[in-house]
């Protein structure tokens, strides 16, 4: 009897030990994985044991061997976007993963305006937010991944969280930006979305990115790109606890919007950027994955007339320029002087799925990019201003051109600052060249100009410029003096 006792002891031990298929949970029912690729497929397993996948959409299985930790990770070939589908996974005992969509998959990071949810923060509403949870419901192929906000001071290989059906509750908890941008490819493609949504309000760029990568880069200010702004914010922190658990899900590109937090090293912005977009192409393994990052947005920070927000806006640009595969959504209009969270999420996550849908979709009839700054000529005592991403003569309809019709009528454009040798800038004087697409603009004070500023400080509401389509002029500097008016920013 007691031999008997210990084999059965033996076998329900043995039974016990081989435990279910453990997969993180980024791959779970109701996401969505990327269409027509191979995607990672990972997970944990009995040591040594082989793992089967099956897969509803090609009716394919897979088998990949547990390592003697019991680690294992694989690709599944997906196909055209469709669902939903189930993933069948069995070491022994199966685990099925219900509702999976294929589709499109885009990673949405940044801080507060990121993180910012479509039923708004406590007294700073987003406008529209109403209607966008309760029509909810009518876009059943937009999946939503809210990575929780952990800060680790080791990595990370997994989360606690789940993928979440388009309802009103779950849309008006997850990030507005996120949700219109991913709202509007959907609308346009009409196909699946996922959207991926690692985000924490007041976090530095440099809380996103490891130690190393920081430490590599030549030329910034060490100590204030280690010592963050908040607890939570000092390097690899954030990078650990809430990139590395979703790093190895298959995405198509990224939305960024952040950078309110590092004004403060706005000199270090543009290197931060492009060095933080390497990192995460190659934490991805694609090193062409698209990067569209947000415009900061006027507020008046530390005072309406000062710099710090078009200088870190400056480096924005700057960045982007370096970056290929990559745009900026721009805020010009956006502002609000005494909300650093504008309530117009919809638009920004509109101009976001437009450089989406134009550069990584083929989508033809959407705005341009805004206009930004391309040249200037002088005559007499005007400077003549010409821009990018407008309409060549005789193409107007062809392209986006100048708006000079609001309404309440003819507007002359307004944000304007002109300077001459002396380097004093004035308010200046613009009128709209029609027939050319350009601007000129003057100032009684400054007979012989020689440089121009758009909107160049923290709160500029005379800034009016829009193109046809909407879009903003971005601010801008034609000179590169010294600045003695940035703001003490703490």
């Amino acid at each position: 009897m007691k031999k008997l006792f210990l084999l059965a002891l033996a076998w329900t031990l043995s039974v016990q030990s081989k435990a279910e298929v453990k997969l993180p949970a980024v791959l779970g029912s109701n996401m969505v994985l990327q269409r027509n690729t191979q995607v990672n497929f990972w997970g944990q397993a009995t040591p040594n044991s082989t793992v089967r996948i099956a897969t509803s959409w090609n009716d394919a299985t897979y088998e990949v061997r547990a390592d003697k930790d019991g680690n294992w990770k694989t690709k599944l070939t997906t196909g055209e976007a469709g669902g939903p589908y189930t993933i069948r996974v069995s070491d022994g005992k199966e685990k099925v993963l219900e509702n999976v969509l294929l589709g499109e998959v885009w990673i949405c990071s940044g801080q507060s305006n990121m993180e910012m949810p479509v039923f708004g923060f406590m007294y700073q509403p987003v406008e529209g937010c109403v209607d966008a949870i309760v029509e909810a419901n009518d876009y059943p192929g937009i999946r939503m991944f809210t990575v929780p906000q952990v800060s680790s001071k080791t990595p990370m290989t997994d989360c606690e969280a789940e993928w979440k059906t388009s309802t009103p509750e779950s849309v008006g908890r997850f990030s507005a930006v996120g949700y219109f941008f991913g709202r509007t490819l959907y609308q346009v493609l009409g196909i699946p979305i996922g959207l991926v949504t690692p985000n924490w309000g007041g976090s530095t760029i440099e809380a996103w990115m490891t130690e190393e990568s920081i430490d590599n880069l030549e030329g910034i200010d060490h100590d204030l790109a280690k010592s963050g702004i908040y607890a939570n914010s000092i390097p690899q922190r954030l990078y650990n606890g809430m990139i590395l658990p979703v790093c190895n899900f298959t995405a198509k590109g990224f939305i960024w919007y952040q950078g309110e937090s590092n004004r403060k090293n706005w000199f270090d912005y543009c290197a931060l950027q492009v060095r933080l977009v390497d990192l995460w192409r190659s934490l991805w393994g694609d090193d062409s994955m698209p990067f569209y990052m947000v415009q900061l947005a006027p507020y008046h920070y530390e005072g309406e007339n000062l710099r710090s927000l078009p200088l870190t806006i400056e480096a924005q640009y700057k960045a982007a320029a370096q970056i290929p595969h990559s745009g900026i959504a721009a805020t010009t209009d956006l502002g609000n002087r005494t909300c650093i969270h504008p309530q117009k999420k919809l638009e920004v996550g509109r101009r976001l799925a437009f450089l989406a849908l134009a550069n990584d979709y083929g989508i033809k009839g959407l705005p341009r990019p805004a206009p930004t700054f391309k040249s200037m000529e002088r005559d007499g005592n005007k400077l003549i201003l010409s821009f990018n991403n407008l309409s060549e003569r005789n193409a107007w309809s062809e392209a986006d051109s100048f708006c000079g019709f609001l309404p309440d009528g003819y507007t002359r454009p307004d944000g304007f600052e002109i300077a001459g040798e002396d380097r004093v800038f004035y308010p200046a004087k613009g009128n709209y060249k029609w027939w050319e697409n350009q601007i000129e603009v003057s100032a009684e004070q400054v007979p012989e100009p020689v440089a121009v500023r758009y909107a160049f400080k923290n709160w500029c509401p005379e800034a009016n410029v829009i193109t046809t389509m909407g879009q903003p002029l971005v601010p801008f500097r034609t000179d590169d003096w010294p600045l003695d008016d940035i703001g003490e920013i703490k």
